[in-house]
């Protein structure tokens, strides 16, 4: 007997890969989710009279395919009839169901394409590829459901009369295309992990989707050194998400924070990763020094015994890799850690001179804490007073606050 805790187990496990390949069969991303949700629907209804399919994916496919040409034969109009009728003899051929993890690749890759504004990119992928509902991705997007639902039909469209390509890019262009997909998945880490508006001091769901995603990729794509570094980078930030906040909802820079809420687990996880990463063949990425760096904290048993030379000269690399004036402020931060303050004063004082994070708090904040480190108290207030109307958090702002107050 297949009662209904069967079926939305199976829902939960199949729905990605099921829509991933509809959305092939029928080149439409609209009429596919339609169809995957009428084969949920029917599976419902049959499942307990017949029993679970031996293989239940299979039986999704085919019966969302059906479905979705039922669709569009009640759509025909008689000016329409031999265009649907083209339509329908296009996706009439049987699936080829062994290819549905590559279709799961193909919808990342089409979902991430760069012909797409970055923030549709994100909502896109948090919509299709993850699974998450409207409402859940307008959350994260602070606009209602309505809005969400809006700009998720433009990107559809855009997809549709564009005609970007359902396709993983061909070896010449994967190096290329990849970088964007994994800057789409470490953006959705990164707003769980800080988030940039609301109230929450983390957001753990996010970050778990987006590892989520690094994981499927990894699978997908094994042998990748950059995904297993961003897959690393994750884990390693991830395991620190208990320790970022004390029991009154204050948030912790890392001197603060008790190391025994770290999750060692995701940590000899992450561990295990960057090693993997530096053992591929391949020049390191960008994300995996940036792993590396996280390890290294991870290893310390205590902030002091941090091994800050070892972080400084990985900076240094990151910076070769993937110059940024944020990178710049990491790496003057690593380096005030092991030369003292003065030196790391000087490249602030360059960046905050160059006007190119006038507007980035953390910037202001690095140079107080320096100033404040060099004895210039005065200064150092008013470096604060200039990073605290740039803060949009308010545990950030109250961080600032109480490092203003020594």
């Amino acid at each position: 007997m297949v009662d209904r805790t069967t079926i939305e187990a199976v829902y939960r496990h199949e729905a990605g890969r099921v829509l991933a390949t509809l959305i092939r069969l029928v080149g439409d991303f609209e009429l596919a989710e339609e169809g995957a949700q009428d084969a949920f629907e029917a599976a419902l209804i049959r499942w307990p009279q017949t029993g679970l399919p031996d293989n239940p994916r299979a039986w999704l496919v085919n019966t969302g395919r059906h479905k979705a040409i039922d669709r569009i034969r009640r759509r025909v109009t008689l000016r329409g009839k031999l265009r649907t009728l083209a339509a329908e003899s296009a996706i009439a051929a049987q699936p080829d169901v062994e290819d549905i993890e590559d279709d799961r690749l193909r919808l990342i890759f089409t979902c991430c394409h760069p012909a797409l504004a970055l923030e549709t990119r994100v909502a896109l992928t948090l919509r299709t590829v993850c699974g998450l509902s409207t409402a859940a991705v307008a959350s994260i997007f602070l606009v209602s459901e309505e809005t969400m639902a809006q700009r998720l039909v433009r990107a559809k469209s855009k997809i549709r009369e564009a005609a970007i390509p359902y396709q993983v890019p061909d070896r010449e262009h994967l190096a290329e295309r990849l970088a964007g997909v994994l800057a789409v998945v470490y953006l959705v880490f990164t707003e769980g992990y800080a988030p940039s508006a609301g109230t929450a001091i983390t957001r753990p769901e996010l970050c778990a989707e987006a590892i989520r995603l690094g994981r499927l990729l990894d699978q997908l794509l094994p042998g990748e050194p950059e995904i297993s570094g961003l897959l690393a980078l994750m884990l390693l930030h991830a395991a620190r998400l208990d320790g970022r906040s004390d029991g009154a909802g204050e948030l912790l820079l890392l001197e603060e924070q008790d190391r025994a809420r770290w999750d060692r687990p995701a940590i000899a996880e992450g561990k295990a990763l960057v090693e993997r990463a530096l053992a591929q063949p391949g020049r390191i990425g960008p994300y995996g020094v940036q792993a590396a760096i996280a390890a290294l904290h991870a290893d310390a048993p205590n902030f002091a015994a941090t091994d800050w030379a070892q972080i400084s000269g990985l900076y240094q690399v990151l910076l070769r890799l993937q110059p940024s004036p944020v990178v710049e402020l990491n790496a003057a931060a690593a380096l005030s850690m092991v030369d003292g303050p003065e030196r790391a004063l000087q490249l602030v004082e360059a960046l905050a001179a160059n006007g190119a994070l006038d507007g980035y708090w953390p910037l202001h904040a690095a140079r107080a804490d320096l100033l404040d480190r060099l004895g210039r108290a005065a200064e150092a207030q008013a470096a604060y007073a200039r990073a605290l109307p740039l803060v949009r958090l308010e545990a950030e702002r109250r961080l600032l606050e109480r490092k203003m107050r020594g």
